[in-house]
């Protein structure tokens, strides 16, 4: 990314509203990941019409980035298109807690996700063009979001339930406008982009190479338990007898060693295929272990101390399945590779995940529902397994073929 600047050294002090800005994004954010569902089993919804109005944010998410990224590279003002979105969301959020059939918030919903699905990505693109060629680090204002994810996740609960009915859409305001605030309070700057989009002649290359969509396919099956789980959850919690606090409480707890799990995957992780393969095979194991724990849950705090596990399975696992696919793919395709990882293991999985899960959570109940994540989660991990062995055959051949006389 290219920025051009009037020469200002942007200071600590002054890049003090990127912090904030980060903290309110995150913490509008958590908000709705973790009490939104609540409140639509609060209006009378079950969970299947919960679930698939939760899986319209990965589909609109399809549409949604390429037409904001476009937005952004031909505008040339990344804070001016955040500040775009935000507006957005908080006015469709505003038109979501006031519509009173389910066809309308289908509709507000779907505006909603298309300010809201990028926001985050154009908010790292932000940070990103203000603190190049400066002494500022990216981890830095990512902490700021970390902590306003945690922060809020802990106290939000309450103060929903102090207010009463109203409380998360009161809440879910306040924080996009104290977002908003801090946006504008930013100093001026102007950023242009210079990488390249993805081609889609590099994409259909990218889907042509066999081992790459085994490994994808098994990825999707381990990721659509785990989104099933984000979405229904505070649900779980909720039918137990737990309260918000409790919700936030479980979210709070697993993501506050999230950050920590990355710091060492980062430093300590070998960058061997075998090695990571094999780590992928375990994480998912874990994740398999995990969900038949969820299955036994039978009260709320058991459930919240389950989610320690969360820093270790997620972190691992899409660490991991990111750092795979640069291996597995040729150089000129990683960039696409990367795409079409992310959106399987985002984007198909959540639309499976809110349309079954909620099928199946609505039907038979929740512990079916994690007795099937654990199945699915098994298969892609016996996906794993046989990915590592042929891995690691191939390379002991490679080896013993290089040693012969």
């Amino acid at each position: 990314m290219a920025i051009l600047r009037d020469n200002t050294n942007h200071s600590s002090a002054s890049l003090l509203p990127l912090g904030l800005l980060n903290f309110f994004i995150y913490g509008t954010m958590v908000i709705f990941a973790a009490f939104f569902q609540l409140y639509l089993k609060d209006i009378g919804m079950d969970k299947f019409e919960i679930g698939s109005l939760m899986a319209v944010g990965p589909l609109v998410s399809l549409l949604a980035h390429p037409f904001w990224r476009r937005l952004s590279d031909r505008g040339q003002n990344l804070r001016f298109i955040l500040l775009i979105m935000m507006t957005g969301v908080l006015l469709m959020g505003h038109l979501v807690f006031k519509v009173d059939t389910f066809h309308m918030l289908y509709l507000s919903m779907i505006l909603l996700f298309f300010f809201q699905s990028p926001l985050l990505s154009q908010n790292n693109s932000l940070i990103l063009g203000y603190i190049e060629n400066t002494d500022q680090k990216f981890g830095t204002y990512r902490l700021w979001g970390s902590f306003g994810w945690t922060l809020v996740a802990l106290t939000a609960g309450p103060i929903i339930d102090s207010i009463g009915q109203h409380g998360i859409s009161l809440l879910f305001s306040i924080m996009l406008m104290l977002g908003i605030g801090s946006a504008l309070l930013l100093p001026p700057i102007q950023l242009t982009t210079n990488t390249p989009a993805i081609r889609f002649t590099d994409i259909v290359r990218t889907l042509q190479n066999k081992t790459f969509i085994a490994f994808v396919i098994f990825g999707v099956l381990v990721s659509i338990p785990n989104s099933i789980n984000g979405i229904f959850m505070p649900l779980f919690i909720s039918d137990l007898g737990g309260s918000r606090f409790q919700v936030g409480g479980a979210v709070f707890l697993s993501t506050i060693f999230e950050v920590l799990a990355f710091v060492l995957l980062e430093r300590y992780l070998k960058k061997k295929m075998t090695y990571l393969m094999g780590c992928l095979t375990l994480v998912s194991l874990l994740f398999a272990l995990r969900w038949e724990l969820m299955s036994e849950a039978s009260t709320p705090l058991q459930i919240i101390f389950i989610q320690v596990l969360h820093a270790v399975t997620f972190g691992g696992f899409f660490y991991v399945g990111t750092k795979l696919t640069a291996l597995i793919l040729p150089r000129p395709f990683r960039s696409s590779g990367q795409a079409v990882y992310t959106f399987a293991l985002s984007g198909v999985s959540g639309i499976i995940a809110g349309f079954l899960g909620g099928w199946i959570f609505q039907s038979f109940g929740p512990v079916l529902l994690y007795k099937m994540g654990g199945s699915l989660t098994l298969l892609g991990a016996a996906g794993f397994g046989v990915m590592w062995y042929h891995i690691y055959k191939h390379e002991n051949s490679a080896i013993e073929h290089h040693t012969e006389p």
